[in-house]
This record gives C-alpha cells, sequence and structure tokens, in this order.
C-alpha cells in the first residue's frame, strides 16, 4: 500500500509540475519551456524603476501594446537594478524559446554575458536605450545621445546667459559611470560648453558621477557646492531625477530659481520644476518613437525579414569591439518653460498629469493645455 501510495503522489505532482510548465508570465510570455518552437515570441527584459519612471510608466505599456497588436507573444520583464535577475530573466527567456531577446542592460559586463548566451542559441539581438559595450547586439535603438547632452551644455550657456551670467562656475553631475549612455550625454555637454570654457569664461568646479540617483547627486553637488565656498553659478545634471536631489539642496541654501539646472527625461518632476523657475531645462526623448521603432524592428526579425533604412538610420561604435552596431536613432528635444506645452501636445503626458495644485496657474501662464 505504502508503495502504491507514493506512486500516486508522484503521478500527482508530474500532473501538476506540466500544468505549471504551461503557465506564462502576467505579459503573455508562456511557451515553451526548454527551448521549443520560437515563432512569434519576444522577450523583452526592462532595467529597473527607480532610475527613471519611464521604464514602467512609458516603455513597457508601449511596448506591450505593440507587440499584442501585431500577435506577437511579449513576456516582458523588469530587473529590478539587480544582475543577479537580470542573468535569471536573460536565461528563462532563452529556454522560453524567444527568437528576438530586447534588453536594456544594467552594465555592460552583464548585459555582454546575457546577449552573448542568446546569440549562441540562435537569438536575434536588440540593445534598447543603451548600447552592452562588447555585447555585439544585432541591433541598436536609441537616440543620438551625444546631441542629447549637447543640448544639455547649450541650454546650460542659454539659462546663463538669460540671467545676465557671462562668467560662471559650472558643476556637472553625471550619470553612472556603468552605463554607456551616460559616458555618451558627458561627451556631447563638454562639447556643448566648450566654447565657453575654451574662452575661459566658464569654469568647471566640480565633475562627480550622481549614479542616475537623487539622493547620491544631492550629496555629490552639496560636497563640491562646500568646496568651491558656494560659488556654483550653473549646474549640468545628466537627468531630471538627479536634477530634484540637486534642487534640493540649492532649496536648502537659498538658491533655487537662482542657480540653473539641467535635466533629461522630460519627467513630471522635472516638467514641474521647469514650470517653478527651479530647474532650467530638460531633454525630451519621445519614447513613444523609440518604443515604436523598437517593436517594429523586432517584429521585422520575427518575421524573417531584413529591417530596411526607414528604420536602421545609422550606426554607433562599439568602442571595446571596435565595430560599428546597427541603430536606429531618434532625435531630442530641448524643453524650456514655453516648449513644456509641446511635451504634452505629443501625448507623453497629460496636461491633468503636471497641473496638479500650485503648478495649474503656472501652466496656464506657459500655454499649457
Amino acid at each position: 500500500m505504502r508503495n502504491r501510495f507514493l506512486s500516486v503522489v508522484v503521478a500527482a505532482a508530474a500532473v501538476g509540475a506540466l500544468a505549471l510548465a504551461g503557465c506564462g508570465s502576467d505579459d503573455g510570455g508562456s511557451g515553451d519551456a526548454g527551448g521549443g518552437t520560437a515563432a512569434k515570441k519576444v522577450g523583452v527584459i526592462l532595467p529597473d524603476a527607480a532610475t527613471s519612471p519611464r521604464w514602467e510608466a512609458n516603455d513597457r505599456p508601449l511596448l506591450k501594446a505593440a507587440f499584442d497588436s501585431a500577435g506577437i507573444t511579449a513576456n516582458i520583464q523588469n530587473a529590478d537594478g539587480d544582475k543577479a535577475k537580470f542573468g535569471t530573466l536573460c536565461d528563462s527567456m532563452i529556454s522560453e524559446g524567444v527568437s528576438v531577446l530586447l534588453i536594456v542592460n544594467l552594465d555592460s559586463d552583464s548585459g555582454s554575458a546575457c546577449l552573448k548566451k542568446a546569440q549562441g542559441a540562435g537569438i536575434k539581438t536588440i540593445d534598447y536605450d543603451r548600447l552592452t559595450l562588447g555585447g555585439e547586439a544585432s541591433y541598436y535603438v536609441s537616440f543620438d545621445n551625444v546631441q542629447v547632452g549637447k543640448l544639455m551644455g547649450e541650454g546650460l550657456t542659454k539659462c546663463l546667459t538669460d540671467a545676465g551670467k557671462t562668467k560662471a562656475n559650472i558643476v556637472q553631475i553625471n550619470g553612472d559611470p556603468t552605463d554607456n549612455n551616460a559616458a555618451l550625454f558627458k561627451q556631447g555637454y563638454v562639447e556643448g560648453l566648450k566654447p565657453k570654457v575654451d574662452a575661459g569664461d566658464y569654469t568647471i568646479v566640480g565633475d562627480q558621477t550622481g549614479k542616475w540617483d537623487a539622493t547620491v547627486a544631492g550629496t555629490a553637488f552639496e560636497q563640491i557646492y562646500t568646496q568651491a565656498g558656494g560659488k556654483v553659478d550653473g549646474v549640468i545634471s545628466a537627468n531630471d531625477t538627479m536634477a530634484q536631489g540637486i534642487i534640493a539642496r540649492l532649496t536648502a541654501n537659498g538658491l533655487n530659481g537662482k542657480v540653473p539646472v539641467t535635466g533629461q527625461d522630460a519627467s513630471k518632476e522635472g516638467l514641474q520644476a521647469i514650470l517653478s523657475g527651479n530647474q532650467c531645462m530638460t531633454v525630451y526623448k519621445a519614447i513613444k518613437k523609440e518604443a515604436d521603432t523598437a517593436s517594429k524592428l523586432a517584429i521585422a526579425l520575427i518575421n524573417g525579414e531584413t529591417p530596411g533604412s526607414d528604420l536602421v538610420n545609422g550606426s554607433v561604435k562599439d568602442t571595446v569591439l571596435n565595430k560599428d552596431v546597427p541603430s536606429a536613432l531618434a532625435t531630442p528635444q530641448a524643453i524650456y518653460k514655453d516648449s513644456v506645452k509641446d511635451v504634452i501636445a505629443d501625448g507623453f503626458w497629460k496636461a491633468s498629469d503636471i497641473c496638479t495644485g500650485q503648478y495649474a496657474a503656472l501652466c496656464t501662464s506657459a500655454g499649457v493645455q
């Protein structure tokens, strides 16, 4: 009887395991575990939900809607800033049998390991927003990130000039050094500030990483501010999230609105800070266009098509492999107080998202509807 009972239990467990194997993720990531057919499946790994609100608020729903519309099963997951989880998700999607894997890396080392595994399994790969150095992705979809930085450098110059400042001490708070985009942004704003620096009009008094984190950025700025004896006239912040931490420190010193700060991402908080005068500008990257391009590219690859020049319009050099990666690059836009309305008109945010409480009257005066 005991042996018979054990046989029944084992059989029941096997049935349960088969039932579980047929269950997918909330994003439709069912499919053939163990490397079944790869038709009509795409895997997407987003990096986190902390460095920017865009990943969950914008990229996930835009990508999912595009793949759903095309009849593509999409398994969209978030690594939550955890490289071990990123690797586990990558392995799972490869085992699941996706035919295209689209990733936003956490760093080039872990991203490259994932891409190489996928390529070894015959899976086409797309670097999304961030290029994975050494990863040799099939394609790269992003913005002209040097131009993003250049707009910040030129934007800070404009804000200082508008304020009547011809001489200025500048602080640069950069993105995470593990993110290749951070290097491209910095290349751009160094180029944008170069004419003024070379002329001796601007002096760089601080240059630190803020690691895409508001608290880290605020602390880095405070240290530089103290070392400079409070003589800071303008701040390059490589994104809006870090700008909020910097603005908080400026506010504590009674300098918010007096020391211009740049940003990037056109986040809700960034746009509100621009309306209030605490941030001088941001850079808007039309994520809808980026997600649309990435989804079209993935769908073409899944369908066995070779993407044309309407999608792949350039290349970006992988400086580790010294190879050009075929790329689809969109054009960024500088946003000031008088152009916040452009972001709303493009559908990135609704006026009701931005124009709340104290910002309602500011929206009206800036023509935001």
